[in-house]
């Protein structure tokens, strides 16, 4: 019911919060030798979303390790400046699909109260 009322945003917000989790997860480990920073694809696992998959696998699908521009000596692929930027902007597009949302729910409850 819920994918009736608010389409293609609440699969968007679901893959935006596991996407803000893996780009919060390169931040904390920066300093970690080896590590390797991932990112979600986010259309990608959108269109699996779509598709039929769940969350979680349509998020694990889409998942890919990012190349860094410059490699650091102890093998860890985080580059703060990217992950920075990449993690703004889904929180950007977190915000605007929760307003979306927001205001979708907002609508059909003056709806439901007649006003």
């Amino acid at each position: 019911m819920t994918e009736s009322i608010f389409g293609i945003h609440g699969m968007a917000l679901e893959l935006r919060s596991q996407r803000m989790g893996v780009l919060a997860s390169n931040i904390a480990n920066a300093a970690t030798p080896g590590y390797k920073a991932r990112d979600i694809d986010f259309a990608a696992a959108l269109n699996a979303r779509m598709a039929g998959a769940d969350s979680t696998k349509a998020a694990d699908s889409a998942t890919l390790y990012r190349v860094p521009v410059m490699p650091s000596l102890d093998g860890n692929t985080v580059e703060m400046q990217t992950e920075q930027v990449a993690f703004s902007e889904n929180a950007v597009g977190y915000s605007a699909t929760l307003s979306f949302i927001r205001g979708r729910a907002d609508t059909i409850t003056r709806a439901l109260k007649g006003e």
